[in-house]
């Protein structure tokens, strides 16, 4: 379970362990739907970032991060995140198995309000 420490009333550290990142996997999984633009986006972009690198607000995609920490660290001006690497590329790897299922959910979810503004 992620670990936060306030540092002071600007600064927190964040701790994760790859249980964090199978959390974060089995969210988006059960709320398709809702993470669908997230789930690919971090698909796409962690290679770029080498991984273990990925910045979950380089492309707002912070939703399933809060989400795991129970917080929002943007409540903070500073905050560092240590992580295993095993963290990012279980997250990786999760975001990219479920990548499929998210573009059919998008395509669905748009198919949907083209039928509800051209019925």
């Amino acid at each position: 379970m992620a670990t936060i420490t306030v540092v002071d009333e600007k600064t927190i550290k964040i701790a994760v362990e790859l249980e964090d990142a199978l959390r974060m996997i089995e969210e988006a999984e059960s709320n398709l739907e809702r993470y669908a633009s997230e789930i690919l986006t971090i698909a796409e972009k962690m290679p770029e970032f080498q991984y273990t690198y990925f910045c979950f607000y380089a492309y707002d995609t912070s939703a399933l991060f809060e989400k795991m920490l129970g917080i929002d660290p943007k409540q903070y001006l500073s905050f560092s995140l240590d992580a295993p690497d095993s963290f990012f590329y279980t997250l990786y790897g999760g975001m990219k198995g479920l990548s499929g299922a998210a573009r059919l959910c998008q395509a669905f979810a748009a198919e949907r309000t083209d039928v509800e503004v051209n019925p």
